[in-house]
């Protein structure tokens, strides 16, 4: 039976992943005219833009220019859940959508392109997963945010990078044992950090894969002076080489921050956009995918992210379409643990965003 497949069979499983999109290239002229078309289009739909600092610049932009939110995933999860507007569109991946819908039922969740997923959803079926977890019905069912509605609705709590030091942390004190899905790579540094019991599901994400640390060496020799900034989906070797390693918020913050000139920076290239916005002085360099045992599927830059852009955007606004949906048991039980999360975030004052500063 396919349900009793083991965590280390559906690792093996090959993942596919998409061509880079290609975008037509626009004059500032006729990008200007399809922002102000799409700002018209969101006052008239009721709806508001939020977007991961994985995705396009512009996007980003666009999404603070009329109210929205540029920021990571759990800034993402708890500013959707907080708004009044009718609509919520989603520039991200799908379980963002999901987590939006998850959130607020009553409202309409859009997203340009709804085959935007994610390696670490789509190497962790809910079925499988679920047979995992009942084999091991002693320990608490952590997941990342990076999962399906289904997933979370199998799991106790959800986590993002942000808030999964606190939250594992917190229940190792409470003597729980994890079940942790699906990023094996984070999923080893929170044990490290925190000392947890913990089994794991032997998912990866194919950007943070990439990273080999025997090129960062390399690259490291080259800037000696440059503080290197490391996502915690990295594999254990890159991860060793960190002066920081964080969330998404966590590294844009160390660039603004820290007094370095220069910075290494492992994680997806998007990140970039906003790093240069809060930090327009300092020398950015994309950690190196080349190298021993590099296949550069992604080049740190998530394809998926990259079906993002302002044309779908737009035509999403006109249409309507690409309308998220979540079953309502589905939904009534993957609320539990996303609402878990972000209690305890607000309990403990954990990545609070300061409005305008995204």
């Amino acid at each position: 039976m396919t349900d009793t497949v083991s965590p280390e069979e559906i690792a093996q499983r090959p993942i596919e992943v998409p061509p880079h999109p290609q975008w037509p290239t626009l004059t500032p002229e006729e990008k200007e005219k399809l922002k102000d078309r799409i700002k018209v289009l969101l006052k008239e739909r009721n709806a508001v833009l939020v977007a991961h600092y994985y995705t396009d610049g512009d996007l980003q932009d666009l999404a603070d220019e009329t109210g929205g939110c540029a920021a990571d995933s759990l800034e993402m999860a708890r500013f959707g859940s907080e708004q009044k507007a009718s609509t919520l569109v989603v520039c991200g991946v799908r379980f963002m959508g999901e987590t939006a819908k998850i959130l607020n039922p009553e409202k309409k969740v859009l997203m340009p392109d709804l085959n935007a997923t994610c390696s670490l959803d789509e190497g962790c079926p809910a079925d499988p997963f679920s047979a995992f977890c009942d084999q091991h019905p002693d320990h608490t069912v952590v997941v990342y945010a990076n999962t399906s509605a289904a997933v979370k609705a199998r799991s106790d709590w959800m986590v993002t990078s942000g808030i999964a030091l606190p939250v594992v942390k917190h229940l190792t004190e409470q003597g729980k044992k994890i079940l942790w899905a699906p990023d094996k790579h984070l999923g080893r540094y929170v044990q490290k950090l925190t000392g947890a019991d913990m089994i794991f599901w032997q998912g990866s994400c194919v950007v943070h894969e990439e990273f080999k640390s025997v090129a960062l060496e390399g690259t490291r020799r080259l800037h000696p002076d440059a503080a290197v900034l490391v996502h915690p989906e990295s594999p254990e070797e890159v991860i060793e080489q960190a002066d920081v390693v964080g969330s998404t918020t966590a590294l844009i913050n160390a660039v603004a921050s820290m007094d370095n000139e220069e910075f290494i920076v492992a994680t997806d290239g998007g990140i970039f956009h906003k790093m240069k916005e809060m930090a327009p002085n300092k020398h950015l360099i994309e950690a190196p995918t080349a190298g021993e045992g590099a296949t550069c599927q992604s080049c740190a830059h998530c394809p998926w992210m990259g079906m993002n852009s302002l044309f779908n955007l737009l035509e999403v606004l006109e249409s309507g379409a690409n309308e998220i949906h979540i079953d309502p048991e589905t939904r009534e039980k993957a609320v539990i643990p996303i609402k878990r999360m972000l209690d305890f975030a607000k309990e403990q004052g954990i990545g609070m965003k300061n409005k305008g500063n995204a």
